[in-house]
């Protein structure tokens, strides 16, 4: 298959470029529906006015198709590989934006928002990973925490987009904002068709002579015997080695203690995304408007306005991790983000209990200073970490299984918002409040610092053992340090027939 002819920092940027392509789609797809649902317009007269618990049905369900799409990347992603997983994300979306543009009636609409979800539970399973495998230690938080940033301009075109087309009548206010997502999945398809597999999951099954090809377009190097890459290549081999030394990958392997610490890391990877789904994050992302329209009395289309600043204010935010995550690690990010998201829901509560108008708009400007603390921490870290902590043996399936947790959190969250908003009203916020105060003490005992490091040093994380896997105890929760491989002597390359073999091999897998 043809590569893109570019090595070295540009390929680098190829690769983060699609990557950012599959996560633009992700928050298109995201924030889409939440300008459409719940009002008086084309929508709601071509489905028949749904009720708020239909309504809430209609947004998760796509939720439901996410986790789907998760679970068939945990038992089959890591056999098809994380390039090919991306492909087949990207196509699945694309048919499932077909059958949604041209639904006539709620099951139709249901089946197109389950496929759509299935697809993106491939690509958020698979992203991750790819970007994470193909980028260096001292940027690989920043490039990450760039694919969540991207994630937030796709939610800021799909709210600002539904709230242009609102003014517009008929099927078109509705079927043009769902169809255009196909524009960014067929991007997506192109752009990952023409870039290299992770040269991780490459010497994992075999393809040698491959992965090194990869290496040396990471590393920008003309040849495949440059000393770079044969230091890169052993020391992604002793790692595999390490792993692999029990034989074929088993299942219960994710449920084993000791050194490598399975069960921790895959306790991690889920830990980490039910928090992020239990900060409020998706009542204020997910039903802005429904929020800002019922819980703060304002009027629809102030409500919608207000739902668009918030998304806006949400990607400015979105970019600070950029310039902190490499610089001051992940943990304490998570602990800032967390104990500022649970203060503004406090001041929130507060406001909203005084029943003044003033005090509502009070509450909306915490909305917007949430969503600041939010793109902080909370947003990109959950979608990083996983991907880190993992092994690379169980790397696709520890990423595939957060993902999974990911969004059945979402479902829950979706679907319970409406109707604990109807009932309680602003106490809401009270409980969100609570879960964030958890998350600090969560994060500063159990959750080591990932800062810096290379995969294969990651791999050696938990060797101090304990409750906490040494976390407790390691200044700034850093458990372990860069290691120093020897250097190693050049290898007679392989011949050119062995090469070809190989890569017909690749091929036909």
């Amino acid at each position: 298959m043809w590569i893109l002819p570019v090595r070295g920092k540009a390929m680098v940027w190829a690769i983060t470029a699609c990557c950012c392509q599959g996560f633009l789609l992700l928050g298109y797809d995201q924030g889409v529906m939440s300008g459409i649902i719940g009002a008086e317009n084309q929508f709601g007269h071509d489905f028949g006015n749904p009720d708020v618990t239909t309504q809430g049905l209609i947004v998760a369900i796509y939720d439901i198709g996410c986790a789907v799409g998760s679970l068939i990347v945990f038992f089959w992603g890591e056999r098809i590989g994380r390039k090919r997983m991306i492909m087949m994300g990207a196509a699945t979306m694309i048919i499932g934006t077909a059958i949604l543009a041209s639904s006539t009636t709620r099951a139709q609409l249901y089946v197109g928002r389950i496929v759509t979800g299935i697809g993106n539970g491939f690509n958020s399973s698979s992203i991750p990973v790819y970007q994470s495998e193909t980028c260096g230690g001292a940027i690989r938080g920043a490039l990450v925490c760039l694919n969540s940033t991207i994630t937030i301009v796709g939610l800021v075109i799909a709210y600002w987009l539904d709230y242009g087309l609102s003014f517009v009548s008929g099927p078109v206010q509705w079927r043009l904002p769902i169809g255009f997502q196909a524009v960014f999945a067929l991007c997506l398809l192109l752009q990952v068709a023409m870039l290299p597999d992770s040269p991780r999951w490459l010497l994992a099954h075999g393809y040698d002579q491959e992965a090194s090809k990869v290496i040396a377009l990471l590393e920008d190097h003309d040849t495949v015997d440059h000393p770079d890459v044969i230091q890169a290549r052993k020391e992604i081999e002793m790692s595999l080695a390490q792993e692999s030394e029990g034989g074929p990958f088993r299942y219960r392997e994710l449920l084993h203690g000791g050194p490598i610490g399975n069960f921790r890391r895959i306790c991690l990877c889920i830990a980490v995304n039910v928090m992020q789904q239990f900060t409020g994050s998706n009542m204020i992302n997910y039903l802005a408007p429904v929020v800002y329209q019922n819980t703060m009395g304002l009027s629809r289309n102030l409500s919608l306005i207000l739902g668009g600043c918030t998304s806006i204010t949400y990607m400015f935010a979105s970019f600070i991790p950029l310039w902190t995550v490499d610089r001051f690690g992940r943990r304490p990010l998570l602990m800032i983000s967390a104990t500022g998201l649970s203060t503004c829901f406090i001041l929130a509560s507060i406001l909203l209990s005084i029943g003044t108008r003033p005090a509502a708009f009070a509450a909306t400007a915490m909305v917007f200073i949430f969503q600041i603390f939010l793109g902080i921490g909370f947003l990109p870290i959950p979608w990083l970490y996983p991907a880190e902590i993992s092994t690379t043996r169980i790397r696709a399936r520890g990423s595939a299984i957060s993902s999974f947790f990911n969004w059945m959190c979402v479902f829950a969250v979706v679907q319970m918002t409406p109707p604990a908003i109807a009932n309680i009203d602003w106490r809401v916020f009270i409980i969100f409040a609570v879960f964030n105060a958890c998350w600090v003490p969560i994060v500063y005992f159990f959750f080591p610092e990932t800062r810096g490091l290379e995969l294969e040093e990651i791999d050696h994380i938990f060797e101090k053992g304990g409750i906490t896997g040494g976390v407790w105890g390691s200044k700034g929760g850093r458990t372990t340090t860069h290691m120093h491989y020897p250097p190693v002597v050049p290898v007679e390359p392989k011949s050119d027939d062995d090469l070809k073999a190989e890569e017909e091999k690749l091929e036909n897998a």
